[in-house]
């Protein structure tokens, strides 16, 4: 349930209204347990989904960073890199086939 949130500050671009919106809702979704709150809990749901998105906001605009933006082309390499690394682990140690991709 958590692959959606990933670090958003310090890049460049920045990170949109709806990153931060979508990595709030996915940290709410762990906490809870509910991938869909049940119609009684939706508000309670929602507004704790605003006040996460709120906070992160905060947290990004007070943070002082002295280092250059990061670029998301070469993280998604990176992640890129470690998942292959991880597949080839898998595969040396159970031997299975890579997993085909559709």
């Amino acid at each position: 349930m958590c692959r959606n949130i990933r670090r958003l500050h310090h890049f460049e671009p920045p990170a949109t209204q709806e990153e931060i919106e979508a990595s709030a809702l996915q940290y709410v979704r762990k906490l809870t347990g509910m991938n869909k709150p049940a119609k009684h809990n939706e508000a309670a749901f929602e507004r704790a989904v605003k006040q996460v998105v709120k906070v992160t906001q905060t947290l990004f605009d007070a943070l002082e960073v002295h280092s250059e933006p990061l670029s998301r082309e070469d993280e998604a390499l990176r992640a890129k890199a470690r998942g292959e690394k991880r597949e080839a682990q898998l595969r040396a140690r159970y031997g299975a086939k890579p997993a085909s991709r559709a």
